[in-house]
């Protein structure tokens, strides 16, 4: 087996568990006991969704995929931020 197959391999293996990753979390987004614990696991599904674009883009060789990856990280961490902003503003700090 040439090494460029292996990887492949390895690529789709990887989106998989992504996969069955984003919907454990897609669990814990709607059954969340808390509105903060829904927050952070749609930060965490933004972040297992940026890791899927990059597995996609290694895996087709299409770098055109990087400044989408970069904005919609850019998105997440304000989005985290502004949220984190908020909640601490909440216990009266």
């Amino acid at each position: 087996m040439s090494l460029p197959a292996l990887l492949d391999i390895v690529l789709v293996v990887a989106l998989v568990l992504l996969g069955l990753s984003a919907l454990l979390v897609v669990v814990r987004l709607l059954r969340g006991p808390s509105g903060l614990d829904r927050l952070i696991a749609l930060d965490v599904l933004v972040a297992e969704f940026l890791c899927g674009i990059v597995v996609y883009a290694a895996l087709t060789g299409d770098s055109s995929l990087v400044p989408v990856v970069v904005a919609i990280s850019l998105v997440g961490f304000l989005g985290s931020t502004t949220v984190a902003r908020f909640v601490r503003r909440g216990t009266g700090r």
